[in-house]
């Protein structure tokens, strides 16, 4: 051993001072493997008695977490979800009432023949011509939901726009594709 091991290695002597951080991780290079050699197999079963044991602390730990934490993030969520239903209504996304947007399997479906004429209520304004539904540039329009309907409007050409205000106009009327319909209509 060296003089300065000897110096470290004495206990309680005078102007003793703490090892630096560099002299600790030569220590733990040089007298660890010589530790863990002679004492590893006594200490195995030991460690890992503890390791089973801050397992289980920390799965109970992390349900418990979990239990608490699930509610604030559902609140959360759902806060998020409402704020952007109401970003995607300002930005005209969304249309402002979804009153009409019950889902197809409750709602009557509506035929229309092509072309058919639908009388307006004795107001003084023109029967409603309305296309076939068939006609129509989106399948399986009938079975679709309002707010299904007017996500696909923007892809559709002004005559299939036209076609499906006037066949929504004739048959069940929702406004909320109405409302999208006569916004895309609008020159830009």
């Amino acid at each position: 051993m060296s003089e300065r091991d000897d110096e470290r290695s004495a206990v309680g002597g005078p102007g003793e001072q703490e090892p630096s951080l560099l002299g600790q991780v030569c220590d733990i290079v040089r007298y660890a493997p010589i530790a863990i050699l002679l004492d590893g197999p006594s200490m195995l079963p030991k460690l890992a008695e503890q390791g089973k044991v801050h397992m289980g602390n920390a799965r109970v730990l992390g349900r418990r977490a979990v239990r608490q934490a699930e509610p604030q993030a559902r609140r959360l969520l759902q806060g998020l979800g409402e704020q952007a239903g109401q970003l995607l209504k300002v930005v005209g996304l969304v249309p402002p009432a979804e009153e009409d947007d019950e889902p197809p399997a409750s709602r009557p479906r509506a035929r229309v023949e092509s072309p058919q004429v639908h009388p307006t209520g004795g107001n003084g304004a023109a029967p409603v011509v309305g296309p076939a539904v068939e006609e129509l540039a989106i399948p399986g329009y009938d079975s679709l939901a309002a707010s299904q309907v007017v996500n696909r409007l923007p892809g559709l050409t002004s005559e299939e726009l036209e076609a499906v205000r006037s066949y929504e106009a004739a048959s069940r009327g929702r406004k909320t594709i109405l409302n999208k319909v006569a916004q895309l209509q609008q020159p830009s």
